[in-house]
């Protein structure tokens, strides 16, 4: 789109052949006696150890699974168990050159990654720090415990308090990390760099881009590793995060001091299996993962294959991409050839590969095979190595039984907090900026042709004099939207927008408009078609510590996000049990004349999803309200927004929207038009043919109408609606979605539960037809219109003098339309 980038018909409809560089496969065959020079002993130890601490944990897992006890003490565990026996190597020789502000991301197999990062992290730390860290963690429940049953000292204490935290989280436990709310798959630790594994198959892939384009926009220190199994390369977010994460502006349009490709490392665990689809030979097309870094980018990723069962080639290799990555020549790509040795989970039989296969993989077990090196090489005898492993099964053993004891870790009393996770729903906190450091702009305020714009603009439908304002001198919805966004980029350094065609273009519908001139590339970009990465990179940009509005065209492609939208975003709040906030607001537009497929409004997806808060303001003033108050938050926000009114003037607050910062509360409903014989509560435009019909009701039939604005939809305060109904005892709930299942039933049978003693009759729905959208001629017999309203009132509320109904809503008909399934 850029205007600097000539596409030169010349140059690229030249004939000519695109050359590919070879990719290294396994190069690296080195073993401890070569690299002893390189490592000391203790270093080798070490690593030994930290292989060893992993296999342990597992073998815990598996017998508690498998026997139902461990170490002699008989436990249950019902939860997740995606052991990773035999994959010690990848996830110990990873850690071992990252630091703490270097960030790793798992999957539902990552007990080992999230271990090997922790005790990486403890042996750079200083003992000064780890106390610190250790106190603090959830008000020191784990280290207390520690401090009264464990003799160990320094950083060998930060080792068993890292073990017990990580099978109290795993047993659901109150000293958990996350408190128990995360569990096995979804398992981190912010202090030492460990960010959530993630349950969805390449989940993380998105989410770890968008952690990396924070450190980039900010300037923050460190990579980020995107960890994932060979059966995740077939799903789309991570061809999406792979393609995000690469893209030629990085390079080409971006500033100086911002260029270069993300600083990610995506690392493909490679063990050959999905679960028991056997990826190269059935389920992929690859051959070798590998090639698929050369389909990315011209650097090909610097992708190669590694021998992920010898951890020194591992730890070689992330030595390595992680300089890369660091001189801003990233992201990078690896292909760790690994193999698990038990089964997806510990009820998987593995009817999908032989005892022969399993077998020679255990003949070439790494740890053993480490074991062997260090012998061979001198640097340990045989009685170092057996009294080393002794006392990691012994330290695991005494972790396994604090964290198996409710009298010494127990759960949390949900009896006596019955609101424990109510209340971590949302984090409902305000902060202004989520950075302290001055924002990166081009223009002053003052100066911006935008802002110079609206203030020659009436914002009031009505001039002074009392005269109606031209449509094209009315402070609009898009205006509101803009100044909000636009104040908040001069307060927040952090603050980020991102989306199709939001720089130039100016965002489909124009809110950006003003923001190019205003805004570096590195605060306001285009992203790819990629809806899950625009979605999924937000998310980990607003876990990392950074405010972000991503945009959705449409909202009818919410469903190519829709892990993104409905499992990420949601639940990290959650699921971390607060650790985690996510200042993202999440624009979408419902469409109008563009039919089936980009006319749907999707409010009740949304909101049927805990954890996401949805507004869906309709008036100039709303607009830059709510939009203020979304980028204060640290919530989650799906921000619905009408095509049919972007250009919409302010007609209700006789004020006009003020020039100044103002907020509106989440979830508070407002009364548009003040009534008393008929309650008319809407959601989206419907307003205004709610507005419409009340005129003629009050015209031509002498009926009061009462209209009220949801504004929001998650949270709602019915008291006002409520109150509303007392008057009227009648209420008729209408907006553009399809009726079935729409958002406004669940309004309407919770206000017959809470003023059914008022009501003269049953709350009435009304919504789109649940058909396809049509074409946009056709809009009248779709939507609701003023006269679907009249109808309904005079069927099921109200009956009107000498009216005729054209629409048919009898009992008859309702019942009709649902046998047929419309």
């Amino acid at each position: 789109m850029p205007r600097s980038q000539f596409v030169d018909p010349k140059q690229i409809r030249k004939p000519g052949t695109l050359q590919f560089q070879d990719i290294p496969l396994n190069t690296y065959q080195k073993t401890v006696k070569d690299e002893k020079d390189n490592f000391s002993k203790a270093d080798l130890l070490g690593i030994l150890e930290d292989m060893m601490t992993i296999r342990e944990f597992e073998t815990m897992l598996t017998e508690i699974k498998v026997k139902g006890a461990y170490a002699g003490k008989e436990f249950t565990y019902p939860g997740p168990s995606h052991l990773s026996i035999g994959q010690e190597a990848q996830a110990v020789g990873q850690a071992y050159h990252l630091g703490v502000d270097d960030f790793i991301f798992g999957t539902h197999r990552s007990h080992h990654e999230v271990i090997a990062k922790a005790f990486s992290a403890i042996k750079k730390l200083s003992e000064k720090e780890l106390a610190e860290i250790t106190a603090k963690e959830n008000g020191g429940k784990l280290i207390n415990v520690l401090s009264q049953k464990s003799k160990s000292k320094g950083k060998a204490l930060a080792k068993e308090f890292f073990l017990y935290g990580m099978m109290s989280e795993l047993f659901a436990k109150e000293a958990g990390f996350s408190r128990g709310l995360g569990g096995s798959m979804h398992a981190f630790f912010l202090p030492f760099g460990i960010f959530p594994n993630n349950a969805i198959v390449g989940g993380s892939a998105p989410i770890a881009a968008g952690v990396a384009l924070y450190k980039k926009c900010n300037q923050k220190k460190g990579v980020v590793v995107a960890n994932a199994g060979d059966g995740a390369v077939g799903c789309g977010p991570v061809y999406e995060s792979l393609n995000f994460a690469s893209m030629d502006q990085f390079t080409r349009l971006w500033e100086d001091g911002y260029k270069g490709g993300l600083p990610v490392i995506f690392s493909f665990n490679n063990n050959n299996y999905g679960m028991g689809g056997q990826t190269k030979g059935e389920t992929m097309a690859y051959d070798i993962l590998a090639r698929l870094g050369a389909g990315i980018s011209p650097s090909q990723l610097h992708v190669e294959r590694v021998d992920g069962y010898n951890v020194l080639a591992v730890i070689d290799a992330f030595k390595r991409k992680k300089a890369l990555v660091e001189k801003g020549e990233g992201p990078a790509m690896l292909d760790i050839l690994t193999y698990r040795q038990t089964g997806h989970s510990t009820s998987d039989v593995q009817s999908y590969r032989t005892r022969e296969e399993l077998d020679a993989w255990k003949a070439e077990d790494s740890i053993e095979s480490f074991k062997k090196q260090l012998i061979e090489a001198g640097t340990a005898k045989q009685k170092e190595i057996d009294d080393l492993a002794a006392a990691v099964i012994e330290r695991n053993h005494q972790m396994f039984f604090l964290a198996s004891d409710l009298e010494i870790t127990p759960y949390v009393d949900m009896k006596a907090d019955a609101r424990f996770i109510e209340n971590l729903m949302f984090s409902n906190q305000k902060t202004e900026k989520m950075d302290s450091r001055k924002p990166d702009v081009l223009l002053e305020k003052k100066d911006n042709p935008r802002v110079q714009q609206i203030a020659g603009k009436e914002r009031f439908h009505i001039d002074k004099a009392g005269q109606p304002v031209p449509k094209s001198k009315q402070y609009s919805i898009r205006d509101g939207l803009f100044e909000a966004i636009f104040d908040k980029y001069y307060v927040d350094p952090t603050l980020i927008s991102y989306g199709e065609d939001v720089r130039d273009w100016n965002g489909a519908f124009a809110v950006y408009k003003g923001l190019t001139e205003a805004l570096p590339y590195h605060r306001l970009f285009n992203s790819p078609i990629s809806e899950a990465a625009i979605v999924g990179t937000a998310v980990g940009y607003g876990m990392a510590g950074g405010r972000v509005i991503a945009e959705l065209m449409y909202c009818d492609f919410i469903g190519r996000a829709g892990d993104e939208v409905f499992n990420q975003m949601a639940k990290w709040q959650s699921m971390s049990a607060g650790g985690l906030k996510m200042p993202v607001v999440l624009r979408v537009s419902v469409g109008a004349k563009y039919g089936a497929q980009h006319s749907q409004d999707w409010t009740a997806l949304t909101a049927h999803i805990p954890g996401l808060k949805v507004v869906f303001p309709v008036t100039p003033y709303d607009a830059k309200g709510l939009m203020n108050t979304a980028l204060a938050g640290t919530d989650p926000v799906v921000f619905f927004e009408s095509q049919r009114i972007y250009d919409m003037g302010e007609t209700f607050r006789a004020g006009g929207v003020p020039e100044g910062y103002y907020e509106i509360p989440i979830g508070e409903p407002d009364v548009k038009i003040a009534g008393t014989d008929v309650t008319i509560l809407t959601v989206g435009a419907t307003l205004y043919r709610a507005v419409a019909a009340a005129k003629v009701l009050k015209e031509k039939y002498g009926v009061s109408a009462e209209v009220i604005d949801a504004r929001s939809v998650v949270p709602f305060n019915y008291e006002k609606v409520i109150e509303s109904v007392k008057k009227t005892g009648k209420i008729l709930l209408a907006s553009d979605a399809c009726a079935r299942n729409s958002v406004l039933n669940d309004i309407a049978a919770n206000v017959t539960q809470l003023a059914f003693d008022y009501l003269d009759a049953p709350p009435f729905v009304l919504g789109a037809e649940n058909w396809i959208t049509p074409a946009f001629e056709y809009d009248a017999f779709f939507f609701p219109q003023e006269s679907w309203i009249l109808d309904a009132i005079h069927t099921k509320l109200l009956p009107l003098t000498d009216y005729t109904p054209d629409k048919n809503y009898t009992a008859g008909e309702l019942i009709r339309k649902a046998k047929a399934g419309v």
